[in-house]
């Protein structure tokens, strides 16, 4: 799944295309539409746009399969973590 651009808060400056390590977003400096994903299939999931975004108008949607995998290690219990050590 490719990031979202919100069109509502997107500023049209680019640079998200430009840290893009997967060259997935298209900028014209000429045209007044924000960013536009080209090669969504292409996207790292790196939230590299997410993070450099001066207007925080992108956000990142995972393939059900990434949510599935990723656990935040601060919402498990104490309990649960040295049960995973033994």
């Amino acid at each position: 799944m490719p990031p979202v651009i919100d069109e509502q808060k997107c500023v049209r400056c680019g640079t998200c295309a430009n840290i893009c390590n997967s060259a997935i977003l298209l900028f014209d400096r000429k045209n007044p539409a924000p960013p536009q994903v080209v090669f969504p299939e292409e996207c790292w999931h790196c939230e590299a746009c997410v993070v450099d975004c001066p207007a925080d108008a992108i956000r990142m949607r995972f393939p059900l399969a990434y949510s599935l995998m990723y656990v935040a290690s601060s919402t498990l219990k104490p309990e649960e973590l040295n049960r995973d050590r033994d």
